[in-house]
């Protein structure tokens, strides 16, 4: 095994509960995987981390996947659906800087975080996160305190609008650094 390959992840995907049926391999991100599956009910991460949405284009309820094995993810989490594209959260390696605000285009209140916040409302006096911009690092942001209920993965980059990422009226109160991806 080469030293790029291991720092990339892999997933395999099948179409029924209990690593049944049919498979697809991934190791990248995947937008849409009716062309090699026609339903997705249980899934292996073999290496690294990756989100897997029930929409196809990286939307929908987002969920985080770690190494392991996911023999029926939808008595797991939840879903209605099963997993229709996802998305390889790339290893790294060095700091973590992100400023979220209260209102959606950079609006309102502005605290900048490096590590995780369980809670925004006792942490910075903020009773809403509506956009971000995320410097360094992998971050996931959650509806409720204490990294509960739904999530959104954000890369680096400007989001000026969670409720324009699919998300519907999300409440964002707690976030945590993408740490240790790849064992």
């Amino acid at each position: 095994m080469t030293s790029s390959s291991m720092n990339m992840g892999r997933i395999v995907f099948y179409e029924d509960r209990n690593f049944q049926g049919r498979s697809y391999e991934c190791s990248s991100d995947c937008a849409d995987m009716s062309s090699y599956l026609s339903r997705c009910h249980s899934c292996r991460v073999e290496r690294g981390c990756f989100m897997v949405y029930d929409r196809t284009n990286f939307m929908g309820n987002q969920f985080f996947l770690r190494r392991g094995e996911y023999s029926d993810y939808m008595s797991m989490m939840g879903m209605n659906d099963c997993i229709r594209s996802c998305r390889m959260i790339p290893m790294h390696r060095g700091s973590y800087r992100m400023r979220i605000y209260e209102r959606e285009n950079f609006g309102g209140q502005m605290s900048e975080l490096m590590d995780d916040c369980d809670n925004i409302m006792d942490r910075h006096r903020m009773s809403n996160c509506m956009s971000c911009q995320v410097m360094d690092g992998h971050w996931l942001m959650y509806e409720q305190p204490h990294f509960r209920g739904r999530m959104m993965y954000m890369r680096p980059g400007e989001y000026r609008s969670f409720m324009n990422m699919g998300m519907g009226s999300m409440r964002v109160m707690s976030m945590r650094r993408i740490m240790d991806s790849y064992h």
